[in-house]
């Protein structure tokens, strides 16, 4: 595995005893939500929601670097819809994502090399692999 040899940000999180239940507050105030359990009737979010956005905005950081290194533009009304299950396994509790990318006006040889270089590098697609199951599509 490796090592960081520069930490450049690190995210500090607060989460009540109630979890799921429960609230969720950063350090430094800009993040205070609710969560709930999926399928509740509580009026927070939910790791999952939270995992798949973070997820999808780090990607779509991870594109423009690539984009970037392959001296193209990327669209700007480029779009990261991700979607993280949560779902039981044999020992008991697992995850699954699936990120569909739309990169208007790129030709889908481009696109998927964008994408494919974008998941090589993204810390999220990173910290995934051969963790969880993962399919990424362009649309």
């Amino acid at each position: 595995m490796p090592q960081l040899t520069k930490v450049i940000y690190t995210g500090r999180t607060h989460t009540s005893a109630g979890g799921r239940d429960g609230t969720a507050r950063s350090d430094d105030g800009r993040l205070n939500i609710a969560l709930s359990s999926p399928g509740s009737s509580g009026g927070g979010t939910n790791p999952e929601q939270l995992f798949a956005a973070g997820w999808s905005a780090c990607f779509i950081g991870a594109m423009k670097f690539a984009a970037q290194k392959m001296q193209i533009t990327l669209p700007d009304n480029l779009a990261v819809n991700a979607e993280v299950d949560l779902g039981t396994t044999g020992t008991g509790y697992g995850l699954a994502a699936r990120l569909n990318v739309s990169l208007p006006g790129l030709d889908r040889e481009t696109a998927e090399t964008v994408v494919q270089t974008a998941h090589g590098t993204c810390p999220y697609s990173l910290a995934t692999r051969g963790n969880i199951d993962v399919t990424i599509t362009v649309v």
